[in-house]
């Protein structure tokens, strides 16, 4: 069972053993029941050397474990990186935003932007330009459904990652099996059933600046053909920076019925209410003074971003057969967006004569936003191909438009903005199993989609329409060939290598930023480019007790007509096709169990996750060969624990970031930083409690920012890192 390193996988024995027991024990009067004696003498009498036999004819497993295995399985024989994350790991630490989700994932630089759900992330160098708004580049999925919206953003929530059970997140062109067309790659959130989850859960955690975190969760497997589960969340934060308060209320739920043997359905239904204020990005100078504070504007505009979301999926399996299986899905999502964002901008057109300063600019945006998405994947094993063909449609509406910013309020509609995109995604796959050692595999993806958007002028006085009016629209299509191999150097390790074709249209958020400051009606041309790919991973054990796990990926990309946004002037944006850059970099990760003594009752267990980065320009006209901005140069997030075989565990945690440059100009510098941390508990199968420290030094830091053309020191562009803080939770399971 292939997960990430840190993670610590279960043999089939030991998931097998307890589960037979009980079956004999609830079937007392059979004869097997009356071998149980024996059975138990037998397994006692196993000498230590035969440990680690596995047993393939008797298999125990629940329904959610198969999901689990097929998804190890396919990261075991994916070419390329690919990683695998049990939430369950997640439990024992503080997780506030899906920033702490990807904490130990190589490749995936994610940063909150003052401790709440507003998270900056970028995969491979994906989403580096100067809005950050539509979030795009990483396609986000639950349960193989779409969250993402249809033209790739993901401006108006992101998943709650404690509400899933375990998630794969393949980056760049590894992405194929989900049919993703995007630079950064697909993150897909598999959600817990009442098959691998306790029938009662509660979790509660909190800690520094008025952080609550609940969470419920209830769970039923009703008989053998209907099961279902209830998850009830909430968060508050005050936060540690001013004007930064954030209210969640989330409701995550799944219903499954086993139509058949060989058919099962399964319908999942959430509702999330997310509040929160935005304390805004400051100057230099107001960071050294107080990191902490929100900027005037912020306050002054009432900053906030408030979403309401409703969501329900449906899902059916159907096993053909113990070689073929066919998954069909849809999925719908409303949601709603009330984002006050930009202060009034004031001109005084007579300097110092009579008339008082005028409202030039301000934005507020209030827009209702709805998602239809489906798809269908049969998988085949044939011989020594196991073959994947796959559809994704989804289709994407927002209505509404941006209004002056009175405070908070809507003062006055300036823009009726209408968007909509169709995007279909082909694909197939086969993992040729040449040979024992040997595997081949060729993929191929077509993509073809439809962005438009119309958007009207309102005068802000006279409240009529103006005549002015863009309407960017274009389909796009490509088909993206990808090719994997494979060599396993022995059971658990392997090299591989890859090479595939990148393909991204442009998201409407782009579209409509490129017809601010341009005339007519231009369209932008879809971001294309090749990447290849070297790597290994696997595990090397030393006895019985000791091991050691590694996954590294070296990888390079050369793209053309990447989409970035520029800022010539502070408050204007400009999305553009850039003639070519380069995406390079090397991810990593590496964990150990090295055993104090012979039982193994004490160990130490470090872990290692690093990242370079190499982003830049190409020989560009006018950036010539700069660094892209917004990515650190490197990053290392890392721990190393003493566990206890008894549940506890204790150590300190780092982090180590390079810097970053605030502009495409590269004139404007953030500072590297180093943190220190460390986190403590115990656990066993009932209960969990945990304390973690961070930034134990209180060091001061740049967490996100914001990207221009050519930033100076007096443009509002920092975004402070939480200071020292401590948090703690508890955990019942029933």
């Amino acid at each position: 069972m292939k997960r990430l390193p840190f993670n610590r996988p279960v043999t089939l024995l030991q998931l097998s053993e307890p589960l037979f027991v009980l079956f004999l024990l609830f079937n007392s009067g059979s004869a097997a029941a009356k071998e149980l004696p024996k059975i138990v003498k037998a397994r006692q009498e196993i000498p230590e050397k035969q440990s680690n036999i596995e047993l393939n004819t008797l298999v125990v497993t629940e329904k959610s474990d198969q999901k689990l295995a097929a998804a190890n399985a396919e990261v075991e024989r994916s070419p390329g990186g690919v990683s695998l994350v049990d939430i369950n790991d997640l439990h024992d630490r503080n997780v506030s935003s899906v920033a702490d989700f990807f904490r130990y994932v190589p490749g995936v630089w994610a940063a909150s932007q003052s401790g709440n759900d507003e998270v900056f992330f970028s995969s491979r160098g994906s989403n580096l330009d100067s809005t950050n708004y539509d979030q795009n580049g990483i396609k986000f999925l639950q349960d193989g459904l779409p969250v993402t919206a249809a033209d790739g953003n993901n401006h108006n929530r992101i998943i709650d990652p404690l509400a899933a059970s375990f998630a794969t997140v393949a980056r760049g062109g590894n992405a194929f099996k989900y049919g993703a067309s995007t630079l950064g790659g697909a993150v897909d959130f598999t959600s817990p059933t009442a098959y691998n989850s306790p029938a009662a859960r509660l979790a509660l955690s909190g800690g520094s600046f008025g952080q609550f975190l609940g969470r419920g969760t209830v769970s039923r497997v009703f008989n053998d053909s209907f099961d279902g589960l209830l998850t009830v969340e909430g968060k508050e934060w005050d936060g540690y920076r001013a004007h930064n308060k954030q209210d969640r209320f989330g409701l995550y739920s799944n219903f499954g019925w086993q139509v058949s043997d060989s058919v099962v359905n399964r319908t999942f239904v959430s509702y999330i209410k997310n509040d929160q204020q935005l304390p805004g990005q400051l100057t230099r100078a107001q960071f050294d003074a107080d990191p902490n504070q929100a900027s005037a504007q912020a306050i002054g505009g009432n900053y906030q971003l408030n979403t309401e979301t409703e969501r329900v999926a449906n899902k059916t399996t159907w096993t053909i057969d113990d070689k073929s299986s066919l998954e069909v899905g849809f999925s719908f999502e409303n949601q709603q967006l009330y984002h006050p964002i930009v202060d009034k901008v004031m001109v005084d057109f007579d300097g110092a004569g009579p008339m008082a300063p005028q409202e030039v600019f301000s934005m507020l945006v209030d827009s209702n936003q709805q998602d239809w998405g489906s798809s269908a994947r049969y998988n085949l094993r044939l011989d020594n191909h196991d073959l994947l063909l796959g559809v994704n449609y989804g289709t994407n509406s927002e209505t509404g438009g941006n209004y002056r910013n009175d405070g908070g309020r809507r003062n006055g509609q300036t823009n009726r903005i209408t968007k909509d995109a169709e995007t279909i995604e082909i694909f197939a796959q086969d993992h040729w199993h040449i040979t024992d050692k040997w595997t081949l595999t060729p993929a191929l993806q077509g993509v073809f989609a439809h962005r438009e958007v119309d958007n009207i002028g309102i005068n802000p006085v006279t409240n009529a329409l103006t005549g002015t009016n863009s309407h960017p629209n274009a389909d796009y299509a490509g088909i993206n060939p990808g090719l994997g191999l494979m060599y396993s150097l022995s059971k658990n390790a392997s090299i591989y290598s890859n090479v595939s074709r990148l393909y991204e249209p442009p998201t409407n958020y782009n579209l409509a930023d490129n017809t601010i400051t341009t005339a007519g009606d231009p369209a932008l041309k879809a971001m294309e480019g090749t990447s290849v790919e070297i790597g290994t991973r696997g595990k090397q054990n030393f006895g019985n007790l000791n091991h050691v796990m590694w996954d590294l990926s070296l990888y390079y990309a050369w793209l053309n007509k990447e989409i970035l946004s520029v800022s010539p002037t502070p408050g204007t944006s400009l999305a553009k096709n850039f003639d070519n850059t380069i995406h390079a970099g090397v991810e990593g990760v590496v964990s150990a169990k090295l055993a104090l003594d012979q039982k193994g009752t004490h160990a130490i267990e470090p872990l290692l996750s690093f990242t370079t980065n190499h982003f830049k320009f190409d020989n560009d006209s006018v950036y010539g060969n700069n660094d892209l901005p917004a990515a650190p140069d490197y990053f290392l997030k890392g721990e190393v624990l003493y566990r206890h075989a008894d549940g506890f565990f204790a150590g300190p945690t780092f982090d180590v970031v390079g810097k970053r440059w605030g502009d495409f100009a590269n004139t404007y510098k953030i500072d590297a930083y180093g943190l220190l941390g460390m986190r403590t508990g115990w656990s066993n199968e009932h209960y969990k409690v945990f304390l973690e420290g961070r930034n134990l030094l209180d060091s001061q830091y740049v967490a996100s920012h914001n990207v221009m053309d050519r930033a100076a020191a007096t443009d509002p562009m920092l975004n402070a890192g939480a200071p020292l803080s401590f948090y703690g939770g508890v955990e019942i399971s029933f």
